[in-house]
């Protein structure tokens, strides 16, 4: 039992916590969180405080867009999902509208899926050692998530147990770290170099390096960090016994702050070289990845900050602020490629590959192409197990064993019907199926539950002559469509499979 933890106890009293939710435009009852949904235009009204509200206009965050109608304010709410921590305590929570039929009764399903989802790409890092194109934001969910109950925690609450569970397997342990001062006493080894150029007139004094004994490593400041960051969100009682163990550690300055990607290289080597076990060391790197993480979305470029009265950058404020197009792109990308594989080793999928596809009279490139999701098919088995290697990998040896079987188009737009389609995303679909010679072109948009099933799009052939109008309907030939099968695939996001039955038959194509 660890039931004496302090970690163990913090996390249980986190899910005891009830925080209520507060829609705008609603009259639930309020406390900690205020919910929106993306597209959303919010005023002054939709907040307890209009304190709160002036302060996200001020700020000019991405992920809003400020308008005036009728002598009003408005914040429009864009394609971002995420949390905002707000100055009066509030944290705002903006979740992801997948249509004009999403209400606010849907928040506990729209939070279980999109959780459901962060968990999934990163389960996807974590076992197989590497990451998707452009993973900017998911590398620091817990590969360990367990089916959500009913009542699913909103993202902050969320993010915060995420944190926990990794905190409870790591301590602040002290080790020893090389230390050079110039002191008036020898002690450790005495640096003749630096001796000579800088205590040439002053003898009495000598620069040593020392082994000391220290909490302050770069992985514990980087966690300590992090740990304060989140604190304005947990209880106050809470937060002053979680941060017991962690009094001798020193956060990062502002210097180091700017340098965090610097500064996590570094301590992902110091960690490597550390005398921890193989669990021990497991642990720690999850939760410095997590910590990295949240630090580094206060770097982030959230606008011009036109507030005089704003707060000074060495105080942290939690913003989480995620690209929806990119997280539904890297989900359903991944997702995909795994049913893929679960049908044969042959398929190995290709991330986000840049090919040119026009080029000038000279040879040079004019236009290039970047696919979200390559499926290419060999021969035989000898590629098993090869699914993050680059196009450039594959040689000409390769490609006369195989072919590309499947270009795939990953939106995240509401599709009511076929016809919904726009002219662009027909267009680009048509320059895949001709630029790889594919025998299958997708273009896979979300849905909510295995109602909607995949549709095929037949492209009418026109030849002949448009003078002759009295022939012109013998020159179209209905139903005869190009070599590659164009298609329309529903991505069920309650589920995070493909709807129908078109991947039973892939093995057949």
């Amino acid at each position: 039992m660890i039931t004496n933890n302090p970690y163990y106890a913090k996390k249980h009293a986190i899910r005891a916590v009830s925080r209520q939710t507060r829609i705008p435009n609603n009259n639930v009852a309020t406390t900690n969180v205020v919910t929106v949904f993306e597209h959303q235009r919010l005023t002054v009204q939709d907040f307890l405080q209009a304190s709160d509200f002036d302060w996200l206009i001020a700020q000019e965050f991405a992920v809003f867009t400020i308008k005036r109608k009728q002598g009003i304010w408005q914040l429009k709410v864009g394609h971002y999902i995420g949390i905002i921590l707000l100055p009066s305590g509030m944290t705002l929570e903006i979740l992801p509208k997948l249509n004009q039929s999403t209400q606010t009764s849907d928040i506990v399903q729209t939070r279980h899926w999109v959780q459901g989802m962060l968990s999934d790409l990163i389960h996807l890092d974590t076992s197989n050692n590497r990451k998707l194109p452009n993973t900017k934001n998911f590398g620091q969910f817990s590969s360990q998530s367990n089916l959500l109950p009913l009542k699913v925690l909103p993202i902050s609450d969320w993010l915060i147990e995420q944190f926990l569970q990794r905190l409870i397997d790591y301590q602040p342990t002290k080790h020893y770290q090389a230390q050079i001062e110039n002191q008036a006493s020898l002690q450790g080894r005495l640096l003749i170099k630096e001796q000579l150029r800088h205590n040439s007139m002053q003898p009495h004094k000598f620069i040593c390096e020392s082994s000391v004994l220290s909490h302050d490593i770069l992985a514990n400041r980087l966690i300590k960090s992090a740990l304060v960051y989140l604190m304005p969100l947990l209880p106050q009682l809470v937060s002053s016994k979680l941060l017991q163990p962690w009094q001798q550690v020193s956060t990062l300055n502002n210097r180091e702050m700017q340098q965090i990607a610097v500064i996590y290289a570094q301590e992902k080597r110091q960690l490597d070289v550390q005398p921890l076990q193989k669990q021990e060391l497991h642990a720690a790197q999850q939760l410095v990845d997590l910590a990295y993480w949240l630090l580094k979305q206060t770097t982030a470029a959230t606008g011009n900050g036109i507030d005089p009265g704003r707060q000074n950058s060495s105080q942290l404020r939690l913003c989480l602020l995620i690209d929806m197009n990119q997280a539904f792109e890297q989900w359903a990308s991944q997702r995909i490629a795994s049913m893929f594989q679960q049908i044969s080793s042959n398929y190995r999928p290709l991330y986000q590959t840049k090919s040119v596809w026009l080029n000038d009279a000279e040879g040079l490139a004019c236009l290039s192409i970047r696919p979200d999701l390559l499926i290419f098919k060999t021969v035989s088995d000898d590629c098993q197990n090869q699914s993050n290697t680059a196009a450039s990998q594959i040689t000409a040896q390769d490609k006369t064993r195989g072919r590309y079987s499947h270009v795939i188009d990953i939106k995240w737009k509401y599709l009511p019907h076929a016809a919904a389609i726009s002219a662009s995303d027909a267009y680009q679909l048509t320059c895949y199926a001709q630029a790889y010679l594919a025998g299958q072109v997708w273009l896979v948009y979300p849905v909510l539950g295995g109602d909607r099933q995949p549709v095929a799009l037949k492209q009418q052939i026109h030849c002949g002559s448009g003078d002759n109008k009295s022939n012109s309907s013998d020159n179209i030939k209905s139903g005869e469509s190009a070599d590659a099968h164009l298609w329309l695939i529903p991505f069920d996001v309650l589920t995070g499979t493909l709807n129908g039955d078109v991947l039973p038959h892939l093995d057949k194509i």
